[in-house]
């Protein structure tokens, strides 16, 4: 059976967690005993974040310590005691899924803290389908969320998330964004086209009105002042006619020479 002390340290590795105990401080780090058939080493700037003067105000012969691999050599496993990063700017991709804590909010999206070096960006357009006005409608501070990466870029070390992606298709309550679009331009164009119909219906109104010349309006005008009347009403063409073929004739009748 295999025991820690015989286990083949070529077998750990990176940022695989371990227990060990201080064995040895020096100037440049501390030797560790983590179980394995040779030495662990943590280098002096491997021992904390901050700039470090002496190893011993750090860590002390006998202590317990929580450690990380960070590579395997032939004659030592190198250390650390910073927590490493979950994920290195070379291992996102693409496609991959990621879980991580929402650790800032603005309005135009959301930062996620997923153990890289940056944390990622959920633009608003991401968080979910269907329209969001701002990103604190969906998500909140300390959300624990998983997230699909769809783009990154180490030259800007921006690191693209999206929520939506790993959505279904439609979900219940929320309408998908193109359809709220959709919807939105049916029913404009809709007014659009009652208000043309509207129109067209008031023109076909006034086409059905009866058509007067110039001159049948003139007859109708003093016909209604000859009788007192103020308003002019309108007549069909057929009795504006009439009315002018009595006064012509009339006229005619008083013009014309008699026979005797």
């Amino acid at each position: 059976m295999t025991t820690p002390d015989s286990a083949q340290a070529v077998a750990l590795e990176p940022k695989t967690k371990l227990s060990g105990k201080i064995l040895k401080t020096t100037l440049a780090g501390a030797l560790v005993d983590i179980g394995q058939s040779i030495p662990g080493v943590i280098h002096i700037s491997q021992l904390q974040q901050e700039a470090v003067n002496k190893v011993e105000d750090v860590v002390k012969e006998g202590q317990t310590v929580e450690v990380w691999v960070r590579r395997v050599k032939k004659d030592r496993v190198e250390l650390t005691m910073i927590e490493p990063l979950a994920f290195e700017w070379k291992e996102i991709q693409p496609d991959m899924i990621v879980k991580g804590k929402i650790t800032r909010i603005e309005t135009y999206g959301a930062f996620v803290d997923f153990g890289a070096e940056r944390p990622g960006l959920i633009h608003v357009s991401e968080l979910t389908r269907g329209y969001v006005k701002t990103a604190g409608e969906v998500v909140k501070e300390g959300e624990e969320i998983e997230a699909k990466v769809l783009d990154v870029d180490r030259r800007k070390r921006q690191i693209r998330l999206s929520m939506k992606a790993l959505q279904p298709e439609s979900v219940e309550g929320a309408k998908p964004e193109r359809e709220d679009r959709k919807n939105r331009g049916a029913a404009d164009g809709a007014k659009r086209k009652g208000k043309k119909e509207d129109d067209y219906q008031m023109e076909t109104e006034v086409s059905n009105e009866p058509q007067f010349t110039a001159m049948q309006i003139a007859w109708q005008q003093a016909l209604e002042k000859n009788k007192g009347r103020g308003k002019v009403r309108p007549k069909s063409y057929k009795s504006a006619s009439e009315e002018q073929e009595k006064l012509f004739n009339s006229t005619l009748e008083k013009r014309l020479p008699t026979g005797g």
